[in-house]
This record gives C-alpha cells, structure tokens and sequence, in this order.
C-alpha cells in the first residue's frame, strides 16, 4: 500500500494538490445498504473549511464536496466511495517570491530532497488542504458508527498555553476555538488576537474521546488499537504526538497509583480505555499537540536552493492557529481507524 493509503479492512486513499484543480479520497472497504446523509458529509467540511472565523485563514472555499462513485439513492453499494472538492480560491502567485526558498517550519526542503522537485504553491501535497479529503471519508464512517453507538469528540483542550478548566461538551460548537469551556473559550481568543497583531502564530492541544467503544477492537503486537490510532493522528500534517490516557504522567506515578482499579461503582480508566493494544469497553481518550502555524508574516532567515540564507516574508492567506479546523480532522481519521478495527473483529455492521 502506498503512503497515499491508509487503513486495513476500511481503506481511504487521498489525492491532489493545494493548488490543484482538486482534491479528493476513495474510500473502500465498506459494506452495501448503509443510508448515508450527503448533508453530513457536507458538514462536517463546513466545521474544517477555511475563512469560519477572524482566526482562521481568510481562504474562500465552499468544500462542496462532490460524491462520483459508491453510492444509489444514499445507499452504499460495497464499491469504492470516490469524491473530490474542487479548489477555487488558490492565489498562486502569491508564493512565486519564494519559489526557490524553503520556508521555516515546512515540507519544503523534506520533498525537495526525497523527489528532486516539488509543487511550492501553497505547499503542494503537504498543505493541510489535503486533509478536507480525509474529513469527507472520515464523515461516512461516523455516520456508519453512530448506527451502532459509537461516539468520536474531539475538541480544543489548551491553546497559547491557555487550557479548560471544565469540559461541558454542549459548548463545543459554540466558539469558534471549539472549546469545552467558555471562559477559558474567551481567554484563548484574546490571547490568539494579540499574536496575531504581533505577525505571529500559536499551537495547542486536542483531546478526543470515544464513547461506546466495545471490549476488542484491536490486534496484539503490530495493529495494536492505539499504535494504529497514533499512526493515524500523528499522520496529520500538524501533530507531533499523542498520549493515551494518563500519557506522559505516567512517568512519575507508581504501579499502585496508575493500575486501574475498580471502587465498587466504575473502573478508573488511567489507561485510556486501551490494555495490551486491545480495547477494553472504557472511553477511548488521547490528547495530541499541534504545532504552531509555520506561515507567519514575520520577517524570517530562510534558505534558497543555492544554500544562502535571505530573509524572507511569507505572503498569502494561513490559519494563526490551527485548532479550531483541524478538530474534525482528528475526528475523521480517528472514526476510519475505530470502524477498521471493528471489521477486523466483527466482520461486519449490517446483520
């Protein structure tokens, strides 16, 4: 399988460029006679699209997502899904000032040595762009999950160093920070709104849990459930890691105080609701950082491809913080990793 390719039993492979004429996925594997919403499928590009909010890239794209194969009357016909997003709002020329240059924080010079060429406008294959695919393939398989219960919610957890004191999901949707606290919501953004009148950018922390996941979704050793999620996630352009469950703080508490245990009345679920790479029938939670944007309009040193340093000014439309967008997306691949390993275990959905 190709590195464009993702998945075992539920595959998705992607396609396109930022600037290209399109992008799109082929999502295969799922079995005939699901009633899939198209209207769904459009929202949650809606949630990813660019241009929501004052901080999130002034990029007009309507997303609308366009279904060529897979489906008859809404029903899945246990053929490949394909769909494609066209682009319309790519401003090329914006980059032609730095077409020789590798700009800090990018794929630039990765793909410039590994192929010998590269597509610099807007990053190419690299872009986050990208990623509305996985959102239109992720959108099938939570709907193909909620028929059975299961639940993916992800939202924003800390973000400029500001994090949530409580988590009430209910105001999610309601800020455009998409976070679980509304005075914590409201301290974010001042914070985000004074980086980006500096010409800066900002990073943050996603948490995600997963409800009503059933006991053995996984494989031992090789296709454990969280190595596959952590490929997943950590796929995304802008993730450099996750943790399961307690994660790093792990580190410093003893067996004692991190085995779970049961109190009478429910188990504690230190573990993230994943034991031995095999779901136990707990929650499902991660958390994962994402990056700050590298596109800043700050003055920048920079190399070129004659190996001098020069500075640079990063023109173009870019996201001061990518949280917000990129929430669905974790979403997605989290919900295409979850229902592969319920095939994988289960066989099928549908009785």
């Amino acid at each position: 399988m190709s590195s464009n390719s993702f998945g075992n039993k539920i595959t998705i492979t992607t396609f396109g460029e930022s600037h290209g004429i399109a992008i799109g996925v082929i999502l295969d594997g799922i079995e005939p006679g699901f009633t899939i919403d198209p209207e769904l499928i459009q929202n949650e590009l809606d949630r990813r699209k660019p241009g929501q909010s004052s901080i999130t890239t002034p990029r007009k794209e309507s997303d609308t997502v366009h279904i060529l194969s897979g489906l008859f009357e809404n029903k899945t016909l246990g053929s490949p899904i394909a769909m494609i997003i066209n682009n319309s709002d790519h401003h090329s020329a914006d980059y032609s000032a730095i077409k020789d240059v590798y700009r800090p924080g990018h794929a630039d010079l990765t793909y410039q040595l590994k192929y010998g060429l590269r597509d610099h406008r807007g990053g190419g294959r690299s872009s986050g762009r990208e990623t509305a695919a996985r959102v239109a393939a992720g959108a099938i398989a939570k709907q193909l999950l909620n028929q059975i219960g299961i639940t993916i919610t992800a939202y924003t957890k800390e973000l400029a160093g500001i994090s949530c004191d409580t988590i009430d999901l209910e105001e999610i949707e309601k800020n455009s920070l998409r976070a679980p606290d509304p005075l914590a919501a409201q301290k974010m953004l001042n914070q985000v709104q004074k980086i980006i009148d500096s010409g800066d950018s900002c990073g943050g922390i996603i948490e995600c849990i997963c409800d009503n996941i059933p006991a053995g979704l996984g494989d031992p050793m090789f296709d454990k459930l969280d190595a596959n999620l952590a490929h997943a996630i950590v796929s995304i352009g802008a993730v450099k890691g996750i943790e399961f469950g307690k994660g790093f703080e792990v580190a410093a508490l003893l067996g004692s105080e991190n085995n779970d245990s049961f109190d009478g009345k429910k188990f504690t679920n230190h573990a993230g609701g994943i034991l031995g790479g095999i779901s136990s029938g707990e929650q499902i939670v991660f958390r994962c950082p994402v990056k700050p944007t590298p596109s800043i309009s700050q003055q920048q040193q920079a190399m070129n491809a004659l190996g001098e340093l020069e500075t640079i000014e990063i023109k173009g439309r870019h996201d001061p913080c990518i949280c917000p967008r990129i929430i669905p997306v974790i979403e997605s691949m989290t919900a295409l990793t979850i229902l592969d390993a319920y095939y994988s275990q289960f066989g099928k959905i549908l009785k």
